[in-house]
């Protein structure tokens, strides 16, 4: 029970910086935001740790934007609207449609995919209409819902099979797009605070699905 009790903490943890990461991507960043995130240096101690090398680099990045004056909310704005905005042809579009098809068709199909996902689970995004379904940010949404539901089933058939639903969403998608989002936010992103974001959206993907893919793990 005292393991089962680490890793439901863990996974509470993870959910956090997913909230975190999804809400800087689907939303242009507020002065309150950058206020409670960097001014008052709550980046520098991340609710969970990990000997992922890539979350340890995110660790890093977010840490050092702290500090950074670049981390600032003209700054911050700048960079999310030329990585991110629809309307400006952006450098890094959150949408997984974007990365694994320029077929029109293909898109619609890939869309409705996800979408069915999401149906299956009963879930209807809350921005349904105002944000695209396949958006890094209501997939993100969407995983953290995942999550929540594995946290409460005292079952243990029940949290095998949300375990290998959950690594089988991670797996159709994000694997098959995060990491070339990623690699376009390290290359254009201007504040090291987006870079640490990107980085850290992929480390906690590749944690969680590590997670669930484990059977009576010891967790620090």
């Amino acid at each position: 029970m005292e393991t089962e009790r680490q890793e439901h903490n863990i996974l509470k943890g993870y959910n956090m910086l997913l909230y975190f990461a999804g809400t800087m991507i689907m939303f242009d960043p507020e002065q309150e935001c950058i206020n409670d995130f960097w001014k008052q240096g709550i980046l520098k101690s991340l609710p969970v740790s990990s000997l992922n090398p890539r979350f340890i680099k995110a660790a890093s990045q977010l840490n050092e934007s702290v500090g950074d004056q670049n981390s600032n909310i003209a700054m911050m704005s700048y960079d999310y609207k030329s990585l991110f905005a629809e309307n400006s042809n952006p450098s890094a579009p959150p949408f997984e449609s974007f990365y694994r098809s320029k077929d029109y068709l293909i898109i619609e199909k890939q869309r409705s995919e996800v979408i069915e996902f999401y149906n299956s689970y009963g879930w209807e995004s809350r921005y349904k209409g105002k944000i695209s379904d396949d958006h890094l940010g209501i997939e993100l949404l969407f995983l953290t819902r995942m999550i929540e539901k594995y946290l409460v089933l005292d079952d243990e058939a029940c949290n095998s099979e949300m375990r290998n639903e959950i690594r089988r969403y991670i797996n159709q998608h994000l694997f098959s797009w995060v990491p070339d989002w990623n690699e376009q936010i390290q290359k254009n992103a201007n504040t090291i605070s987006y870079k640490g974001i990107g980085t850290l959206v992929l480390a906690c993907i590749e944690d969680i699905y590590s997670i669930m893919g484990q059977n009576d793990t010891k967790f620090n």
